[in-house]
């Protein structure tokens, strides 16, 4: 998703410094951007640092090599979704050596990173979302302030976790229909335009009507994200549910599929 973001950085006339720890993934930014070749060129080269990463190990990876370098008086925007401790943690690292940090997670896939339509959800410090704000509005349709360090991860856990819970539904119901006899496009249409339709369900439809699970959110990314809202205090009735369906979907090797790939797995 990082990849769109900062396209659309680019699209509105930012000059970016572009660097990935998978160099291939920095093709299409050489006309325009200026491709870095490790962390510590990037930050010299930069006042405003994004960074989009895949789970706390990675976001750890990356922090601790820009703790080595001088930060004084920069900001770092982290929009992947973490666990709220680490988050917390690497803010206080960074405040110590005069640096400052926000988190910034985002509610919306591959679609919405392109069109620049995704919710961004911040926790940090006032002035500091303000120094953001302009490069925020280019990714996203909708910033929401959330108050300190960690806020926008928590909300951002409880978002994924409903999403979790509606596309586990909606595979049941699919399912459901199948066995009933219903077409699935006759049943999704049936359902978007009804009170349970919703974005969520709408993005989902022509998988599940071409039955073509190509990720543009992995299942095993919701998967961590389960496991994070765990760790964070979710203890309700459909957790455990949530962790047999997506873990077994794992361990059937189906987690670089779209997360409503899921229907595979409740099916077998």
């Amino acid at each position: 998703m990082g990849y769109p973001m900062a396209k659309n950085l680019e699209k509105a006339g930012f000059t970016l410094s572009v660097y990935n720890r998978n160099s291939s993934k920095t093709a299409g930014f050489e006309e325009q951007s200026h491709i870095r070749e490790d962390i510590a060129e990037l930050v010299n080269h930069s006042d405003i640092i994004f960074s989009m990463l895949t789970n706390d190990e990675a976001v750890c990876e990356v922090y601790e090599k820009i703790l080595q370098q001088q930060i004084e008086g920069k900001l770092f925007v982290d929009m992947s979704t973490i666990s709220r401790e680490r988050c917390i943690s690497i803010a206080a690292k960074l405040k110590e050596k005069g640096a400052a940090f926000i988190d910034a997670p985002v509610a919306g896939s591959t679609k919405p990173a392109a069109d620049g339509t995704l919710i961004i959800m911040v926790g940090g410090e006032p002035q500091d979302l303000q120094r953001a704000r302009p490069y925020l509005e280019q990714m996203g349709k909708s910033i929401k302030y959330l108050g300190r360090n960690g806020q926008g991860i928590a909300a951002k856990l409880a978002i994924n976790y409903f999403l979790s819970t509606i596309y586990q539904g909606l595979a049941e119901t699919i399912l459901f229909s199948d066995k009933l006899g219903i077409k699935r496009n006759e049943m999704l249409e049936i359902i978007n335009d009804s009170a349970s339709g919703s974005g969520a369900t709408k993005v989902k439809t022509p998988l599940l009507v071409e039955e073509n699970y190509s990720a543009a959110f992995a299942l095993d990314l919701m998967l961590k994200d389960i496991r994070l809202a765990q760790q964070a205090g979710a203890d309700y009735p459909l957790l455990n549910t949530l962790l047999e369906t997506y873990g077994k979907a794992h361990d059937q090797g189906l987690g670089q599929l779209d997360v409503i790939g899921i229907i595979k797995s409740i099916k077998s």
